[in-house]
């Protein structure tokens, strides 16, 4: 098995303590390796998401029965818009723990696979009360997305309104749902009311987990120009980042026949390189509020021209 190169920096340690008393249960040898690569996952996956899919595969390979790994994967091909292979790995991690958290970008995964129908139904689904104030949030932007998918601008907006989005304490959730407000409201032309939104975004942003900065001053018309001139500056690069913020462009949706791809395919085929987690193990053994259900928000038709969503 092709193994990618570890910078000397990174021991392992350096991974969340439950990953790793996950990883107790796999030989000395093999915890530190999977460790390794999943330090780098978490490294990579926002700045070099395909380089982080590589090492979530490594991981994969030597320990798929692992449930911590089977959530990196997850991740790391959701980063990449492998939707159907990150709601595979979702499943499966969450079938190995029970636990409900990744309810809400496994939503997001049926948004990116042309399915926003399924998303609501998720949104409306009994796990949601199950999930803690930062998920509900989640859910509640993954389920307007899925409205704007489908074209009902007026109740995407509806969805959104809710005490979180009123409140005015501020959490690490604040500024993306103010900004996915604003942004509605202005994709239904209410630019007034998006102005302000965007300027409470803006408010509540600041580790800078969104544009609403640009956003307003595009909106106030005003313009950046770069001192430097062209000639003396590199051009800055096209933003390949993940879907941001659990929201999945039209544009990403795959070809319908990947579409029915599920995780027991999947696990199909990592059977067929079980032998090497085995052989690897022999190898390194020696080595020492509750939110209401959003799909009931009546169905509205939207304005013509709904901009694409971009929390």
């Amino acid at each position: 098995m092709k193994r990618l190169p570890i910078p000397e920096d990174v021991t392992g340690d350096e991974i969340d303590k439950d990953v790793r008393q996950e990883l107790l249960s796999l030989p000395k040898g093999l915890a530190e390796e999977v460790a390794k690569n999943l330090v780098m996952v978490a490294r990579l996956i926002d700045e070099e998401p395909e380089s982080a899919y590589g090492y979530s595969r490594v991981a994969l390979r030597l320990a798929s029965r692992v449930a911590a790994v089977r959530e990196a994967a997850g991740f790391a091909a959701y980063a990449n818009q492998k939707y159907s292979e990150a709601l595979a790995e979702f499943r499966a991690a969450r079938r190995m723990t029970g636990n409900v958290d990744l309810w809400p970008v496994m939503a997001d995964c049926e948004r990116g696979l042309g399915r926003p129908e399924k998303a609501l139904d998720m949104a409306g689904a009994p796990e949601v009360h199950k999930l803690d104030k930062a998920g509900q949030v989640e859910m509640r932007l993954v389920a307007a997305g899925a409205r704007r998918d489908m074209d009902q601008l007026d109740a995407a907006i509806v969805t959104l309104q809710s005490p979180e989005l009123a409140s005015n304490s501020v959490q690490p959730w604040t500024a993306r749902l103010r900004y996915a407000y604003a942004d509605a409201l202005l994709a239904n032309g209410r630019e007034g009311e998006a102005r302000e939104w965007f300027a409470k975004a803006v408010e509540a942003d600041k580790d800078g987990s969104t544009d609403a900065s640009d956003r307003l001053a595009e909106m106030d018309g005003v313009e950046f120009v770069d001192a430097l001139g062209d000639d003396e500056v590199d051009e800055a690069p096209q933003d390949t980042s993940p879907v941001a913020d659990h929201t999945a462009p039209e544009d990403t949706v795959e070809d319908s026949k990947d579409l029915d791809l599920d995780e027991d395919e999947i696990e199909d085929q990592l059977e067929d390189e079980l032998e090497d987690e085995d052989e690897l193990d022999d190898e390194l053994e020696d080595d020492d509020t509750d939110v209401p259900d959003v799909k009931d928000v009546p169905d509205v038709k939207a304005v013509k021209d709904v901009a694409d969503d971009k929390d």
